[in-house]
This record gives C-alpha cells, sequence and structure tokens, in this order.
C-alpha cells in the first residue's frame, strides 16, 4: 500500500472554498480525496466545516459532521444544538468567546442560528463579544426574535458588514420587513 501524499494548502483552499456554498462538489472532492476532510487552511484558519459553520451552510455543516469532522462549538451555535453548546461551556466556560474561522465569533454564530437561549447561555458564562457583527447574522437569516435580542443588548445598528450594508439596508434588501422595523424601532435609519 502507498503512502497518501501531503496535501497542499493549495489543494486544501480548493476544497474549502466551495463548503461556504457548493454541497455537490464538496461531496465530489471528499470522495475523491477523504483527507480534504479534517484538512485546515491555515492562512484562513479555516477547515471544511468551519467554511460552513461561518457562513451558516447547515447542509454543508451536516454533511461534513455525518463524514466524520469533529464538531466545533461555533458550528454546534449555528446549528443550534443547545444541549451541545451548554456541554461545551459547562466544560470551558471561555468558550463563550470562542472564534471559528476568520476570527469570527460564537456570538455571529449563534446569531445566524437564531436561538436566543444560546446567545442567553453565552452571555450567562461570560460571553458576548461581537453582538453587533453579530446583528448581521440574524438579519441574514431573518430572524425576527435574536436580531430584537441584540439589540436589547446594545447592537450598533450602524455597523456595516462585509459588503458594507448596515443591517436595515440588508433586511431592506432581504425583504426581511419584521426584521427591518425593528431595527427602525432601536433607531436604524438607513
Amino acid at each position: 500500500m502507498t503512502e497518501m501524499q501531503e496535501l497542499t494548502q493549495e489543494e486544501i483552499r480548493e476544497f474549502v472554498i466551495p463548503c461556504h456554498s457548493d454541497l455537490s462538489k464538496v461531496k465530489e472532492m471528499l470522495a475523491a480525496n477523504p483527507a480534504l476532510l479534517n484538512a485546515e487552511y491555515t492562512e484562513w484558519k479555516e477547515t471544511g466545516l468551519l467554511a460552513a459553520s461561518h457562513v451558516g451552510h447547515r447542509a454543508i455543516a451536516e454533511y461534513l459532521l455525518e463524514q466524520g469532522a469533529p464538531m466545533h462549538v461555533c458550528t454546534a451555535a449555528m446549528l443550534g444544538l443547545r444541549d451541545r453548546v451548554a456541554e461545551y461551556l459547562e466544560s470551558d466556560a471561555s468558550l463563550a468567546n470562542a472564534r471559528g474561522a476568520h476570527d469570527i465569533t460564537i456570538m455571529f454564530h449563534t446569531a445566524m442560528s437564531g436561538d436566543v437561549s444560546i446567545a442567553e447561555m453565552l452571555v450567562a458564562h461570560g460571553g458576548g463579544e461581537g453582538i453587533s457583527h453579530a446583528l448581521h447574522g440574524a438579519v441574514m437569516y431573518g430572524h425576527v426574535a435574536m436580531s430584537r435580542w441584540l439589540l436589547e443588548h446594545g447592537a450598533d445598528t450602524s455597523m456595516k458588514d462585509w459588503q458594507g450594508k448596515t443591517p436595515l439596508q440588508a433586511a431592506t434588501e432581504s425583504g426581511y420587513d419584521e426584521v427591518a422595523q425593528g431595527l427602525r424601532e432601536f433607531g436604524a435609519t438607513s
């Protein structure tokens, strides 16, 4: 039996990119080279699972987990796995401020799940970093209750996302009228 060649960073990068959005490509690439499953693209501090997690791509994250990728606290938060997040926090309260790929906070991952109880758990364990950024995660998925919770906990309605949009602009463009109304109630004007 021959030894598998070590993966190059370029090969890993070519796998991590579709892990953000292309499940069929992920399946194809992983079938061709299972060693990609847990490989990290070091420049971004990102595995395929962390890529799917920070953009909220549940189907890809769940597929990679089924293939044996190890769960990460940020992934558990994004998937809304309350009990799993609670286990992580009970074993290490500092994970309430964990960060995933690109240094994205666990609060952002939680906001994409829409699960306010996880956000409350994080705060109860000393977390809460990135609440303003997390507002974009809640808005991205139209989570009304999560958006309101973040606003009630001081989220800045003027903070722009990676596309230069405010939460109100993103909510309006996505047709999330109830989220947009909540943002206006908290002073958002643009």
